[in-house]
């Protein structure tokens, strides 16, 4: 465990980041892994079968994603203050909150697959390989679901570190499984998705064992059980909001993928093998924005004002910078990254691809912004904020979707997602202006009457504890 509150924010920051980069790039390999094993395997309709669900995994699942990390956000704010029953209280009714989340997509996912892959007009040809795709993914949705909040809740005591080593284990181990199930095995599509689900099994087991043997603090006994009924409007308040801003973002991503379905399975494909790409390039910058949660949400909790400024300035700078390097390199690569996927005999995906990031690689900067200061702003707890930005993206990428993509094909696709990059932006970036206002006038009141609090140590707690349950936004505490 590590207590943000103290120390150096850059270093501090940094050092949290660096783990989840790390674990990020192995999280994409899961996908990364399945698509080229599937697409040199299997061949072009097997990855556009894959393709075609992404975007309905990322609906449901991407919600599982958001929730685990806002319920998260009470737990690292109780840590922050010293308030260890407090952790104890939340963690218990994150964990209820998962359970009931995991119940629905699963329910859904199964019940539910070939009918959704329909309503986004699903090319024919690789209609049956994606519902079976899709059916056994949602048949192990409560083992992700699991490992997201699990994962969520370590890093909110300070510990990114773990749940790395245990994720790189269970990346192994998915390439190891999908070579075997798919190639050896025969077991088609379904051997990719089975793979995933099995190696994330073993790092849902890893976490558990962690906290059972060395993490005392979320040792949850009856009574943390029985008060987590009355502790979960905090949770939802800020897990709820994040779950349906992904949700939301996902909505756009499955009216893009409804355009890119009827350009075929060609532009399916380069669609697919380009989005796996860009998700591993922008996991450096999605683990600044991780990173930030964390840090906002402990400082929050601690009540150190100018440390969260400090923090979001400078991770905002090093993300930006980030973002540049990560753009040339894929404009210069696009073609030869892309390539392993789908082979060089391919030329008209490769072009495609080469087109998709000359646009996004171009304004990764944006998306840097993006991540930094949505995460902050939700750290602080205005969970609104995110919501009515996802809802932004939603209207640009739909809008690319229905008249860009009609009109200019895959160029179109292309600029679906910068657009609503900028969208998501404008709300955000207005809100944490008026929130740095707002942080500034705090310390300025600690400054006049020499009140400043001494930053939580680790080693020091339990300490009195704010009142958790109030809101949490500034303008309530001013």
């Amino acid at each position: 465990m590590q207590n943000l509150t103290v120390g150096p924010p850059t270093r501090l920051i940094l050092a949290f980041t660096l783990p989840l980069l790390i674990g990020n790039l192995f999280q994409q390999i899961y996908t990364f892994t399945d698509a080229a094993v599937v697409g040199r395997l299997l061949g072009l309709d097997a990855l556009a079968a894959v393709g075609a669900s992404g975007s309905l995994i990322f609906l449901l699942v991407g919600f599982s994603w958001g929730a685990s990390a806002g319920l998260a956000i009470p737990v690292a704010r109780a840590f922050g203050a010293g308030d260890l029953a407090g952790v104890r209280r939340y963690t218990a009714a994150g964990a209820c909150a998962s359970a009931a989340i995991a119940a629905v997509i699963t329910t859904v996912g199964v019940v539910f697959a070939r009918d959704l892959l329909r309503l986004l007009h699903t090319p024919p040809e690789v209609l049956d390989q994606s519902a079976l795709f899709l059916t056994v993914t949602f048949a192990g949705a409560g083992v992700t679901v699991a490992f997201n909040f699990l994962s969520a809740t370590i890093r909110a005591l300070g510990d990114s570190r773990t749940p790395l080593y245990f994720l790189i284990a269970a990346s192994v181990l998915n390439a190891g499984l999908v070579v075997l199930l798919v190639g050896a095995a025969h077991w088609g599509v379904a051997g990719a998705a089975a793979a995933t689900v099995l190696a994330q099994l073993t790092s849902v087991t890893a976490c558990i064992v962690l906290i059972v043997r060395r993490m005392p603090v979320l040792h949850l006994h009856r009574e943390d059980w029985a008060a987590a009924r009355h502790s979960l409007r905090e949770p939802l308040r800020t897990g709820l909001p994040m779950g349906f801003q992904m949700s939301v973002i996902a909505i756009g991503a499955l009216v893009l993928q409804l355009a890119v379905n009827g350009l075929g399975a060609v532009s399916v494909a380069a669609f697919t093998a380009s989005m796996r790409v860009d998700q591993l390039a922008v996991a450096p910058l999605n683990s600044f924005g991780v990173a930030m949660v964390t840090f906002a949400a402990q400082n929050r909790g601690a009540r150190q004002w100018h440390r969260i400024r400090v923090g979001a300035f400078r991770t905002s700078v090093l993300a930006a910078g980030t973002a540049v390097v990560l753009g040339l390199v894929l404009v210069t690569f696009a073609q030869p990254i892309v390539g392993l996927f789908v082979g060089p005999d391919q030329p008209e995906v490769l072009g495609m691809a080469r087109t998709y990031f000359l646009v996004n690689g171009g304004l990764y900067v944006v998306l840097s912004l993006l991540f930094v200061l949505r995460n902050v702003v939700q750290g602080m707890g205005l969970s609104s904020i995110p919501t009515i930005a996802g809802a932004l993206e939603l209207v640009m990428r739909s809008t690319a979707a229905l008249v860009l993509v009609r009109h200019f094909g895959f160029v179109g696709v292309a600029w679906a997602a910068p657009l609503a990059w900028f969208g998501a932006l404008v709300p955000v970036a207005l809100a944490w202006a008026r929130q740095r206002r707002l942080l500034a006038e705090r310390e300025r009141e600690d400054a006049r009457t020499h009140a400043q609090p001494t930053a939580v140590r680790a080693d020091a707690m339990p300490l009195p504890a704010p009142d958790l349950t109030r809101s949490v936004e500034l303008a309530e505490v001013r």
